[in-house]
């Protein structure tokens, strides 16, 4: 396989403190990764001349030129296959899957090549490589466009899964995961990519929190909420309002979902002695369930009431006029929280 013929940016100096949306954020942090290493190579339907359908690569292939940013055809699998060809020659490709939906074309890749290579060549190869999903609803789209496949690929031994939630997460995460040297699925909350609300100030000389490490994002004592992705904002929004009715409830994203750090999740059950959890995906067979699971075994006698899970029906994905009812919401979050407090 020829190697592609590198081509560097010039690093444009900036200030060391910005305030950015999640999606710029993902772009600076990938700006970042190709300016610190010509090995990275982006690449993925549309992320080119047009920045992606989110623009979330917006002015790389200007910067870094059409060999390290790639247009490639409508292919996942051969996305993704190609990608693995370039891992194993010592590139870091960062692939974008341009819809969640779209990523079951390139399942097999994914699951039977990019995570059992390692394990097969007995440690000899390694496959650091990056696939960028944009993932849940609350956009409007059409099927296909809006699912939630995380627990596929956190139950799959060789894969590497996290979800950033805010700016901040995003700009660090993304270089994170770009120089691990396990393969990522690194999956991206698309209605947040623009949201004011998850727009912060990131300081890009601070040292980063670990990659694969939950955060306790709200203190609180009356009970504790968990999420990730999407669904943070609804939970810290649950916070916000369960203050008006005297309650104090703790916030954690977990951010890493394969590995699971539940450390901090224990030790805040432990506390409040009550938990939810919170996505969007559909609850059964999923990650809130594992989160469930593990808290019961690790913090039975701790436990005031049952966990209870505010998530996605067990349905396909609704169309757009509907999804409001699909998703989990502020209203729904509360309500769970109220009937653990009942218990």
């Amino acid at each position: 396989m020829a190697a592609p013929v590198q081509e560097k940016a010039t690093p444009v100096s900036e200030p060391s403190v910005r305030s950015l949306t999640l999606g710029k954020a993902l772009n600076l942090g990938l700006r970042t990764a190709m300016e610190a290493d010509d090995k990275v190579i982006v690449m993925g339907e549309d992320v080119g001349k047009l920045g992606g359908v989110f623009r979330i690569t917006d002015g790389l292939q200007k910067d870094f030129g059409e060999h390290r940013v790639l247009d490639t055809p409508l292919a996942e699998s051969g996305i993704i296959g190609t990608a693995v060809g370039l891992a194993v020659r010592g590139f870091r490709p960062v692939c974008e899957i341009q819809f969640d939906g779209f990523i079951f074309p390139g399942f097999d890749q994914i699951v039977s090549q990019v995570a059992k290579l390692h394990n097969r060549t007995l440690g000899r190869v390694k496959v650091p490589m990056v696939i960028r999903v944009p993932f849940g609803g609350g956009i409007g789209a059409v099927e296909h466009h809006s699912e939630s496949p995380e627990s596929y690929f956190a139950h799959t031994a060789g894969l590497k899964v996290v979800s950033c939630s805010n700016a901040v997460d995003a700009y660090w995460m993304i270089q994170q995961a770009i120089q691990c040297d396990d393969p990522v699925l690194f999956f991206e909350p698309k209605k947040l990519y623009h949201s004011g609300f998850m727009k912060a100030e990131i300081d890009t000389a601070a040292t980063p929190e670990p990659l694969f490490a939950s955060r306790v994002l709200r203190r609180g004592t009356t009970a504790t909420v968990v999420a990730y992705g999407p669904s943070v904002k609804v939970a810290l929004d649950a916070a916000t309002a369960a203050e008006e009715d005297g309650h104090s409830l703790e916030v954690i994203d977990l951010r890493s979902l394969s590995p699971l750090d539940l450390g901090p999740v224990f030790e805040s059950v432990r506390r409040t002695g009550r938990l939810v959890v919170v996505s969007e995906a559909p609850s059964e067979s999923s990650l809130t369930a594992e989160v469930a699971a593990r808290v019961q075994q690790e913090c039975f006698y701790s436990l005031q009431a049952p966990v209870l899970r505010v998530a996605g029906f067990d349905v396909p994905y609704p169309p757009a006029k509907l999804e409001e009812h699909f998703l989990p919401d502020l209203d729904r979050v509360l309500e769970a929280v109220d009937r653990s407090l009942a218990w």
